[in-house]
């Protein structure tokens, strides 16, 4: 029997990022000399593709797990479990700051690597409501798959081992 998470928010993303990824962009290629010869094509190809890219970005926060889907050409769609999370902390920079957003980043149990996150989040509205929410539900499943467990003293869990020893010990001397 499979039951499904129900929907408890579904995150807005801002239109300003479409304006944001556009110049992070432009200055990415402008600062890279290299690359300056694309801008053009970026300035006029870039909108469209930002605004296709826009209109397939979901996050939803479930009973279970948050949820986040994106992509245009290269389509991604990410669930983590509300129990792994460890962290999520906001990023803000002077251009994130400019167009009035931030970045939320969704931290792990056994994330691989240091100063990374699991996942990143650009542009949602009311991010520290939603952050908060996505806290709240995560301590409501921890305390749900906390209570579940059974709980077994230390000194019943080390009498069962110990009998388990001597029993194989029994079978091994002749």
């Amino acid at each position: 029997m499979t039951s499904k998470a129900a929907v408890i928010h579904k995150a807005e993303f801002n239109p300003r990022i479409k304006s944001y990824v556009l110049w992070y962009a432009s200055l990415v290629l402008v600062i890279s000399v290299v690359l300056l010869p694309l801008l053009p094509f970026w300035l006029i190809l870039g909108n469209i593709y930002l605004n296709r890219y826009f209109d397939r970005l979901e996050c939803e926060l479930t009973t279970r797990s948050l949820r986040f889907k994106k992509g245009y050409i290269f389509q991604t769609e990410r669930t983590i479990p509300l129990d792994k999370i460890q962290d999520l902390t906001f990023k803000e920079g002077p251009l994130l700051k400019y167009f009035g957003l931030s970045i939320l980043r969704i931290e792990t149990a056994g994330n691989t690597g240091q100063n990374t996150a699991d996942l990143s989040l650009i542009g949602i509205i009311d991010a520290v409501e939603f952050r908060n929410m996505v806290f709240e539900q995560r301590d409501k499943v921890t305390e749900m798959t906390s209570s579940a467990e059974p709980s077994v003293s230390t000194s019943d869990l080390l009498k069962d081992i110990r009998d388990t020893l001597r029993s194989i010990d029994n079978k091994i001397q002749p």
